[in-house]
């Protein structure tokens, strides 16, 4: 018995009771059911010629039971004990998106879309998601179950795709974010997410492989994710980009993303996340840091401003801006943008100021940003950089 298996026909199995029947978590209900009764049967009879339609069958015979069961209800019991169950669906069919989509309803805010997410699709429990947000595991239960109240009655539908996409691709922006870099704890990575968000997004680009979008966000992440061996040393310290040994980057994920970007950015409307690959795929390419092309991502970056402006576009072009004109150049734009208080922020200010001479400037940045980040590798680097600057 492969849990694989289950774990990646639970979302499409949902989607189709959730697409017949509607109510959001009577119908997870019933799936789980199903799941469990797959993992006691199929082990000795055999998986079925159609996993998919045993299941959806199965679960949709636990949704009727249920209905038959709630005596106050009983007009709609019986309505629903006389319909039959859902064909099952052709071969190939998979309702991860339209799932996807559900679970980014406007009605909910972006933390619960973010857990309903996780819980629903990726296949996550409540702990494991409480886990890796580092938060109880009390609040995402919380998060979790209002969200399916607030979806109760909700069908599955294609017909909002175009505004809910963009909902969907911001959850696994979001959740492969937290997951490269842990916005708090001991760890800089969180894997389980990165993969997670990872997995999602390819099985998104499956039924949408000519949305330049998908293809760019994929992008995006391969080419981050190829980044990560290097991104702590031996002894678990954070190594900036800059002083990665780059022979520990994943080769296989970077011409993977590089393709992607390049079939993207040839054949699509130009979006945020494809100019965010294109500026991983820069900084990739590059054999050292020294022979990165900072030029063209300052140019990447101003495109970006336009398309999608935002606090940390304007300080990564900042970043990008430094390294083209200077470090007092860069100081200058820094202070001009007029950035909120944030530990990149001063961990930028830093920087600059390290490269213009300015000693006692940068490592009073520098201890400025450790107190302000709640992530403890991120702590211990900055508190570093302070440590080793001479007066």
């Amino acid at each position: 018995m492969n849990p694989e298996l289950l774990r990646s026909l639970a979302p499409q199995v949902l989607a189709a009771l959730v697409r017949r029947y509607g109510d959001f978590e009577a119908c997870e209900d019933a799936v789980q059911e199903a799941l469990l009764a797959a993992s006691q049967q199929w082990p000795s009879s055999g998986i079925p010629d159609h996993p998919k339609g045993w299941l959806i069958t199965t679960a949709s015979r636990r949704r009727i039971e249920q209905w038959r069961s709630e005596t106050a209800r009983q007009r709609r019991e019986e309505a629903v004990a006389l319909a039959s169950p859902p064909e099952p669906e052709p071969v190939g069919v998979d309702d991860t998106l339209t799932l996807l989509l559900l679970c980014c309803h406007p009605s909910l805010t972006q933390p619960s879309q973010v857990a309903l997410t996780l819980r629903a699709v990726g296949g996550l429990t409540t702990a494991e998601i409480a886990r890796a947000f580092l938060v109880p595991e009390a609040t995402i239960g919380q998060r979790i179950s209002r969200a399916k109240q607030k979806l109760h009655g909700e069908r599955l539908t294609g017909d909002h795709r175009p505004e809910r996409l963009a909902a969907v691709l911001q959850v696994l922006y979001l959740i492969y974010t937290e997951g490269h870099t842990a916005s708090s704890g001991d760890a800089l990575n969180r894997v389980e997410l990165t993969t997670e968000a990872i997995r999602l997004v390819r099985l998104l680009r499956i039924e949408l492989p000519d949305d330049g979008e998908v293809t760019g966000l994929l992008a995006l992440m391969l080419l981050t994710e190829a980044r990560r061996p290097a991104r702590v040393d031996a002894s678990g310290a954070l190594v900036p980009l800059a002083d990665q040994d780059r022979t520990r980057w994943n080769a296989k994920l970077i011409d993977e993303g590089i393709s992607l970007i390049t079939v993207a950015l040839s054949s699509a409307p130009v979006g945020p996340y494809q100019l965010q690959a294109a500026i991983a795929a820069v900084h990739d390419e590059a054999p050292t840091a020294a022979e990165t092309d900072w030029a063209q991502i300052l140019t990447l970056y101003d495109l970006l401003r336009v398309v999608a402006p935002g606090p940390m576009v304007t300080l990564n072009r900042v970043v990008a801006f430094a390294q083209v004109n200077g470090p007092e150049a860069g100081l200058a734009e820094l202070a001009g943008a007029e950035l909120k208080e944030h530990h990149r922020v001063d961990a930028v200010r830093a920087h600059l100021l390290e490269l213009s001479g300015d000693v006692a400037g940068a490592r009073e940045a520098y201890l400025a940003a450790a107190r302000r980040t709640l992530s403890l590798p991120e702590q211990a680097y900055l508190r570093s950089r302070a440590a080793d600057l001479k007066s």
